[in-house]
């Protein structure tokens, strides 16, 4: 596993303020990434083709709880940012406490952001912030069919009777 690509909001933001320094494009996505699967994969394939660097922030443990309910997560937070690091296509992971990713991207500041088209449409809060910092929003088609969602009412139909 590549613990060393998890790194903290500030750490982050120092090594991305040298990376932008040397060209490089950073592009962000994130997201809660509670249970990974090919619909996460091909997004942060998508995402990368935008830039040089790509960093995922994930919700932390608490503030999944807050938007999904006390049965959420089902993977604490050191492990799914364990799992991301250890995808080549990562380049970096940072947990954020917040329900929502503004504080995370005004701290590392990314040339684009990456959401999927679902959100084209609706309010995004770190729109306008991303394009204040000198940022672009990007949106990507998503895998249909495939969300944690529905990975986990696939378990409980499969599995919900077992003891």
């Amino acid at each position: 596993m590549r613990l060393d690509k998890i790194k903290t909001q500030e750490e982050l933001a120092e090594i991305v303020r040298i990376l932008k320094d040397r060209g490089k494009t950073i592009v962000t996505t994130n997201g809660i990434f509670d249970l990974i699967h090919i619909g996460h994969i091909r997004s942060y394939e998508d995402a990368k083709k935008f830039g040089d660097i790509l960093v995922v922030g994930i919700n932390s443990d608490s503030s999944v709880r807050y938007i999904r309910g006390d049965k959420r997560p089902l993977v604490p937070q050191k492990e799914r940012a364990g799992l991301l690091a250890a995808l080549d296509i990562v380049d970096y992971v940072t947990i954020f406490e917040e329900t929502e990713p503004s504080k995370f991207l005004d701290r590392i500041k990314p040339s684009i952001h990456v959401k999927g088209r679902d959100w084209e449409n609706k309010y995004c809060p770190e729109k306008e912030l991303i394009e204040r910092n000198g940022g672009k929003m990007k949106f990507i088609d998503l895998v249909q069919g495939f969300s944690t969602t529905n990975l986990i009412k696939k378990i409980v139909e499969a599995y919900g009777n077992e003891k």
